[in-house]
């Protein structure tokens, strides 16, 4: 792809559908369980699923492969980090799907990841 635009318009939306698979349909329960706690394997695992799926993206696109492997090793990181930060957040106040505090982090986690998805974008156009 040569034109940035359309580049940056497929990756973001590649990386989106990715984050809806990995997000809501592929967590196992040993990713959704322990949520608070910070090495846990199950988000380790789950981290690694948006890693691998984000890297299969940028090599569809095009990006190089080392690039695209830094840059998914980095979402990983990031990724395993927010969604520790939601966990402990969530454990501290006790908030359920029931109360408006629970959808604020709810909202805050997705957007940090819709986020790091633009900053990725970014770092590799061509």
């Amino acid at each position: 792809m040569t034109d940035p635009v359309i580049f940056a318009l497929v990756l973001l939306f590649l990386l989106q559908a990715k984050h809806l698979f990995a997000d809501f349909y592929m967590q196992t329960p040993r990713m959704l369980a322990n949520r608070g706690r910070y090495l846990h394997v199950g988000r380790l695992q789950h981290a690694g699923l948006h890693g691998v799926g984000s890297l299969v993206a940028m090599v569809l696109v095009g990006v190089p492969v080392a690039m695209a492997l830094i840059v998914a090793l980095v979402e990983w990181a990031v990724h395993f980090h927010i969604d520790w930060g939601k966990g402990r957040w969530s454990e501290h106040t006790g908030h359920g799907p029931d109360q408006g505090g629970f959808w604020r982090a709810f909202g805050l986690d997705q957007a940090l990841h819709q986020w790091t998805y633009l900053i990725m974008v970014w770092v590799v156009l061509p």
